[in-house]
């Protein structure tokens, strides 16, 4: 039986969970903070991106905590930033109060960013992985669609009152702060720090259905590089290609746009003549579509493959977003059309790149890197997510909404070429044999 396994994986995918409802919170409450405030365009889009300034530090700087003390502590250490982000955010009693909580906030989905992927990938069996470590990416839209939806309650209830839509936070924070003591460590942490016997304890437990002298003996190969003493970098040979893969990966990631949605969607629709109410309703629409396509690709991804959904994705995705551009440039976005294109453009992210890019970063790197690998592809995630909530609202206001989205029609068209020719197939695979895999190409 593999219930602690399941268990674990769901403990920790938590984590993804705080990611998404941290990121996302700010798409309802961003039009009332930026009245109470009094904040300007690139004010406003400072106060979204603070928090993305945040995470662009805490993925960069993770690696080596998580290598020294575990991904299980620094995990318990990014809930209690969450939970501390929340409260306050919530309670700011003026904007650089807000402006210190959110990038909190920040660091701790930085950190949760890679320290979540990494540790569920290190616990899984390989023809589990990727639908485990899709997990992750199930509680980042299911955190996602929280925040939507009580954004969406709580304005239709207490109108205005953003500051609730914060506070719900501390909730999911508590009870992941308090999940994680009962999760056991990641056996590759354990076996690198010379812990064997409880290594091997572990993986009874978590993979009891096993060879475990087989699991042992390839991490045990994978990890002679550190044993021997050198300091492996991932910028240096034979690792730089890989790192380069891994930024692109995240580049490519936000080029699409996807949180230009999820952070101003609720704006977008303002701007397109709804309602306030509607606007935030048409946002939790878009969170439901993002959660139900994220589970059709956690069906698909270890059976046809990552490959094979980031090219189905990004082919869909150039389409509509192309069709979301015309619908702004030519003025024909009355009705439901916007709602129409971007529940499709939406529907193709999150069986492609929503479910797919974590699991990349977390199982592409040799173990020896890993967390340097994965900490680079999300410092790319959050480096250009950074920009781009920073100046979507400036660049918006000064071109309109549909030249901005023609840049991320051509940049995901590009995207397929990236795809073909710069990452392998490893659906099925140990980490260790896919370490072979890179390292040879």
């Amino acid at each position: 039986m593999r219930r602690y396994l399941y268990f674990v994986t769901f403990v920790a995918a938590l984590g993804g969970l705080m990611f998404g409802f941290e990121t996302a919170v700010i798409n309802g409450a961003i039009h009332y903070v930026a009245e109470h405030f009094q904040l300007n365009p690139f004010m406003k889009g400072f106060v979204v991106s603070t928090a993305l300034a945040g995470c662009v530090i805490g993925a960069l700087f993770i690696g080596k905590p998580g290598d020294k003390y575990g991904r299980r502590y620094m995990l318990k250490i990014m809930a209690f930033l969450f939970l501390l982000s929340m409260i306050g955010t919530g309670l700011a009693p003026n904007i650089w109060v807000f402006i210190i909580a959110r990038f909190i906030g920040g660091l701790a989905v930085g950190g949760a960013s890679v320290l979540t992927p990494t540790y569920i990938s290190e616990v899984s069996p390989p023809k589990l992985r990727g639908r485990l470590v899709a997990t992750n990416q199930l509680a980042i839209v299911t955190g996602i669609l929280v925040a939507f939806f009580s954004d969406y309650m709580i304005d239709s209830i207490l109108h205005g009152s953003w500051r609730w839509m914060f506070l719900a936070g501390i909730i999911p924070s508590a009870v992941l702060f308090v999940l994680l003591f009962f999760i056991t460590r990641s056996p590759r942490w354990l076996m690198k720090v010379g812990r064997e016997d409880e290594a091997r304890q572990v993986i009874r437990r978590v993979n009891p259905e096993e060879d475990l002298e087989e699991m042992v003996l390839s991490i045990k190969n994978s990890l002679k590089s550190e044993s021997s003493g050198r300091s492996v970098s991932i910028f240096k040979k034979p690792y730089l290609r890989l790192a380069i893969i891994g930024i692109a990966v995240g580049m490519f990631n936000q080029f699409a746009g996807i949180n230009v949605i999820m952070y101003y969607s609720t704006d977008i629709f303002r701007d397109a003549g709804f309602s306030g109410e509607s606007a935030l309703f048409q946002s939790v629409l878009i969170g439901v579509t993002n959660l139900v396509f994220t589970i059709i690709a956690m069906t698909f991804i270890d059976r046809f493959g990552r490959k094979f959904l980031l090219y189905v994705g990004a082919s869909g995705m150039s389409v509509f977003l192309g069709l979301f551009s015309w619908a702004f440039i030519s003025d024909n976005k009355s009705g439901f059309i916007l709602l129409a294109l971007l529940i499709g453009y939406i529907a193709f992210f999150a069986f492609s790149q929503g479910a797919v890019i974590w699991v990349i970063l977390s199982e592409m790197f040799p173990n020896s890197v890993r967390s340097q690998g994965a900490a680079a592809g999300s410092f790319s995630h959050w480096i250009f997510n950074f920009g781009i909530a920073l100046l979507f609202p400036v660049f918006s206001t000064k071109f309109g909404v549909g030249p901005v989205f023609i840049f991320f029609t051509v940049a995901t068209a590009l995207s397929l070429l990236f795809y073909r020719f710069a990452l392998v197939e490893t659906k099925g695979k140990t980490l260790e044999e896919i370490e072979k895999m890179v390292l040879k190409k």
